[in-house]
């Protein structure tokens, strides 16, 4: 569980910034699961997803995604892990890959994550933020994601990884505005996962 429990550049839950909202967050919680679902739902709800606001800059840093209180998918799941983290609760980091649109192409990885919970395991969260047709909640051991696998080009990987995908901490560095981001997407082809180490 070690490597779940890291703080790396991205994931910098040792940032006063981060640890004191990890902190404060948990401080009226009586357990790692409580805590765990106050994380997940002032993630959720208080942090602005780049799209929907169509808020600048695009953040990848937890204490970024913090700081400026927006972020995509990706970054708003890198804010996620390290409050958990700073709370000393394992957190992972899942990927789908996902229709931009009704109709199939484009396509674009979504970013997620998994949290330890000593009672069930492994338990998926989705922390991207609600609106009309999505409903992301923490009800464990009842997973309620986001979004749901509905093309064949779609995917949802199976791997909880330790850290973000490089390909998406490399999308989100070198793009400074929301709607450029939307231009650029992370995406892995069904064809060349084995490249990433993703299963299905």
């Amino acid at each position: 569980m070690e490597e779940y429990l890291q703080a790396s550049e991205i994931i910098d839950w040792q940032h006063p910034l981060v640890w004191e909202t990890a902190q404060k967050i948990a401080s009226s919680y009586p357990n790692s699961e409580k805590i765990a679902q106050a994380c997940f739902e002032w993630v959720r709800d208080e942090i602005h997803h780049s799209f929907d606001y169509q808020m600048n800059p695009v953040t990848c840093k937890a204490s970024d995604v913090l700081q400026f209180k927006t972020g995509y998918c990706y970054a708003k799941s890198h804010l996620l892990a390290a409050l958990l983290r700073a709370n000393g609760i394992p957190a992972g980091f899942c990927y789908q890959r996902l229709s931009l649109y009704e109709n199939g192409e484009p396509y674009s990885l979504h970013g997620f994550n998994a949290i330890y919970l000593p009672s069930i395991g492994w338990y998926r969260v989705d922390a991207r933020g609600n609106k009309p047709g999505v409903n992301a909640q923490f009800i464990p051991p009842t997973e309620q994601l986001a979004f749901k696998i509905r093309f064949p080009e779609e995917a949802e990987f199976t791997n909880i990884l330790p850290a973000p995908l490089p390909l998406v901490v490399e999308k989100l560095q070198n793009h400074l505005t929301w709607d450029e981001m939307l231009l650029n997407l992370p995406d892995i082809s069904l064809n060349t996962i084995n490249n990433y180490g993703l299963n299905v």
